[in-house]
């Protein structure tokens, strides 16, 4: 097999930090962390991000995925949005990632240059989650999932784990949902593997951390992420830890012998989790898609990316606000459906599936 690949942690060529992050203890904290592993930092004199637009979208890319910005999180920020089908409510600790995963699915939508914000008014943040408690529609307001009560993704914008060493946001969150005395729990899903520092927490199984994983032959497309091997170690850790864990597999993806290759995922997460008591182990099934937007963005951030996205071979479909995306066409779909359930309830009998999307 191919050497793992070891993911080094993130460091950011630029950390940019406002004048109004640094009124907060939480952006403060971030600057002396960043400091401390001997990056530069830059305290910007107002609260601008400005100088990383360029006419070359790769170069704009690669500026702007080399950048840290410290910054204070918007109004808008603290009025949440639901993010079905995996929880009741998107908080964001973050937006953009250290990752270079070709299929990204932060291209369709974010705005700009993909830099990487991380916001210094987190306890406002996480006081804020307190007036959504039960108001959910996805877990706390459907009988097969209100178990996990109200449920806070955060990790639809951004790899909270990738940039965990320069933020400590994801543990502070973690440690806020552990002390929460009420039916809630946190979601974060990661490609990364530095688990170390949340497993001492007192998370009280408040908090499922997933790991997304795919099949060998995907890889390639996830540049600067922790190895398979590394990540599925990873969750073993967090299981053993007390976290309930998850599988994200995505993007789903028809590569050469998929069906083996998929068994053969399933297989050595199994292995991972072996001998785990109490093991609260789901999985999240996403295939592959994208939007004429987001082919747009990621073609001029990735030339020459060999990802199968030929309009051709899917299915054209209309989202509920009326834009375009391709899916894989339906036969492929319930083929690819029936494997890898059945593929995964053999292998991993414990994991409750959660959705196929």
């Amino acid at each position: 097999p191919a050497p793992a690949r070891t993911a080094r942690l993130w460091r950011p060529r630029r950390v940019l930090v406002t004048a109004a992050a640094r009124e907060h203890a939480h952006g403060r904290a971030i600057m002396e962390r960043a400091e401390a592993l001997g990056l530069t930092v830059e305290a910007l004199p107002g609260n601008r991000i400005t100088g990383l637009r360029h006419p070359d979208p790769r170069r704009a890319y690669i500026e702007a995925k080399n950048t840290l910005a410290v910054v204070v999180a918007p109004p808008a920020k603290l009025k949440l949005q639901p993010i079905p089908p995996s929880a009741d409510w998107r908080v964001d600790l973050a937006e953009g990632c250290p990752a270079h995963c070709q299929y990204c699915y932060l291209a369709g939508s974010l705005t700009g240059p993909p830099v990487t914000r991380v916001y210094a008014n987190l306890p406002e943040i996480l006081q804020n989650l307190a007036s959504y408690v039960g108001r959910g529609a996805v877990t706390s307001g459907t009988a097969e999932r209100a178990h996990e009560g109200t449920t806070f993704e955060a990790s639809c914008y951004t790899d909270p784990l990738g940039i965990e060493h320069l933020t400590g946001s994801l543990s502070e969150a973690i440690r806020h949902f552990g002390a929460w005395d009420a039916p809630v729990s946190l979601r974060a899903t990661t490609k990364f593997a530095a688990v170390a520092p949340l497993l001492g927490l007192a998370h009280e199984r408040r908090t499922r951390l997933r790991f997304s994983v795919n099949a060998a032959a995907a890889a390639r497309y996830e540049g600067g992420t922790a190895s398979l091997r590394d990540r599925l170690a990873a969750m073993g850790a967090a299981a053993r830890a007390g976290y309930p864990v998850g599988l994200t597999v995505a993007p789903i993806l028809p590569v050469p012998d998929w069906q083996a290759a998929y068994a053969d995922l399933f297989a050595q997460a199994a292995a991972s989790l072996e001998g785990v008591e109490d093991l609260d182990l789901t999985a999240e099934l996403i295939t592959h898609r994208f939007t004429p937007g987001s082919k747009e963005v990621l073609e001029g951030w990735y030339p020459g990316s060999d990802l199968p996205m030929r309009e051709e071979e899917r299915s054209r479909k209309l989202t509920k606000f009326g834009s375009v995306k391709y899916v894989f066409p339906a036969e492929l779909m319930r083929e690819m459906r029936r494997h890898l359930t059945r593929d995964l309830a053999e292998r991993l009998p414990a994991a409750r599936v959660l959705y196929w999307t």
